[in-house]
């Protein structure tokens, strides 16, 4: 008796408490101002709906219900005045012919200037990127077209990106620029390995943002970092298919800043050409630093280079490697790193003869050559004199220093 009456007086004291929340948050479904699924451009009530939601003094939710959504490009710009959600419950899809996107330089999704914003819902971005990976011949031509990007993020501070998909993105999946207090948890990005400059989240000028959870496949970097980053958090990714988790490429920009707390921790890769990577221009201007990078306790499956440290990155023979790169890269952690390699080159520490690495610290490091051509597994290190300590396979450099 005396434990009812306590849960009785429990929920009368807590029950209009709740009652008010649930009823704080407005609701914008957009179905209800005028949105049909199947084909009809959602845009026009979608930025009708968002600007509502921005002045709501309230706390306030935009809904995309399930089904399939046609959205031809949209803008969708604070300030916010409450917290913000937008919950994608469906497919929201865009026009497959990039020759069709209204603003040419433009990207399909905008979010900007916001603060306290959600994005959830389980829903799917998909950007219909099967004709511009076969058109894009960025690589070769510089004055190939603009591709758009599908969720791109800018002056964002306190938000949450969780439970959503983007999927085969003509161009970057996500980007999230100048932004502050920013996490991805369990966010989903799938594309196929030979879909061209589609990095799965590229990051720049950012503080204090996490990727955590999340399942990462698409056909360039799975993480890529730009500039001006400070303390980045990456934990429990898989990468795979891609190019791996890179900081840079960096050095072509005289105005790019120094990169510092970069953390990529527990995390697998599965059939990628890199796992994690550090790669910087020779012959470029820039001299920022990059500092305090932390590698540990990765996951390799049948990957090509576990770990590179690239100061003479040169991609399609687009530099001259005349005069080394004049980036400094310090205090570096490479810590138990297992599982299988298929290139006799499992580490690479190419460093800049100019700006040597400093401070690099490689534990526990065990790899396995699986490849059916015979060849001397090994590591590559050059301008650079690591601390090694615990396992290492392959062998760790000519000449390391062994910790104390």
């Amino acid at each position: 008796m005396e434990i009812k009456l306590f849960f009785s007086t429990v929920l009368l004291v807590f029950l209009p408490f709740l009652a008010y929340h649930a009823e704080s948050v407005t609701v914008f479904d957009i179905s209800k101002y005028g949105a049909k699924p199947g084909g009809e451009d959602i845009s026009p009530v979608l930025a009708k709906v968002w600007k509502e939601a921005c002045e709501a003094t309230n706390a306030s939710k935009v809904l995309i219900p399930k089904g399939t959504w046609y959205l031809s490009q949209i803008r969708l710009v604070g300030p916010n005045k409450a917290p913000l959600e937008l919950e994608v419950q469906g497919t929201v899809e865009a026009n497959p012919d990039y020759t069709k996107l209204p603003q040419k330089d433009g990207q399909w999704i905008t979010i900007n200037y916001l603060d306290g914003f959600t994005i959830s819902g389980g829903g799917v971005f998909d950007g219909k990127g099967e004709q511009a990976w076969k058109a894009n011949d960025c690589h070769k031509n510089p004055n190939c077209p603009k591709l758009p990007i599908n969720l791109s993020l800018n002056f964002i501070k306190n938000a949450i990106i969780k439970d959503v998909t983007t999927k085969d993105s003509k161009n970057f999946h996500c980007n999230c620029i100048s932004s502050q207090n920013v996490t991805f948890q369990r966010f989903t990005i799938s594309a196929p390995g030979e879909s061209i400059n589609t990095d799965g989240i590229h990051i720049a000028r950012v503080s204090n943002v996490k990727v955590l959870d999340s399942d990462i496949g698409t056909g360039d970097d799975c993480i890529s970092i730009g500039d001006e980053t400070t303390d980045l958090h990456i934990e429990n990714v898989k990468c795979g298919p891609g190019h791996g988790i890179s900081v840079g490429s960096m050095g072509k920009n005289p105005a790019e800043k120094d990169v510092t707390g970069i953390t990529v921790k527990k995390c697998t890769f599965t059939g990628t050409s890199n796992g994690v990577r550090v790669k910087t221009w020779p012959n470029a201007p820039a001299t920022l630093k990059i500092s305090n990078l932390h590698f540990e306790d990765l996951t390799m499956n049948n990957v090509s280079y576990p770990v590179v440290i690239d100061q003479q990155y040169c991609p399609w023979n687009l530099c001259t490697k005349d005069k080394p790169s004049l980036i400094q890269i310090s205090g570096l952690t490479v810590k138990n790193v297992r599982g299988t390699a298929n290139t006799k080159e499992a580490l690479l520490f190419s460093c800049s003869s100019s700006k040597p690495c400093q401070d690099v610290q490689i534990s526990d490091i065990d790899l396995k050559y699986v490849n059916s051509i015979p060849a001397n597994f090994t590591t590559v290190c050059e301008n650079v004199k690591p601390t090694v300590s615990g396992k290492q396979i392959p062998p760790i450099c000519p000449t390391p220093v062994q910790a104390s």
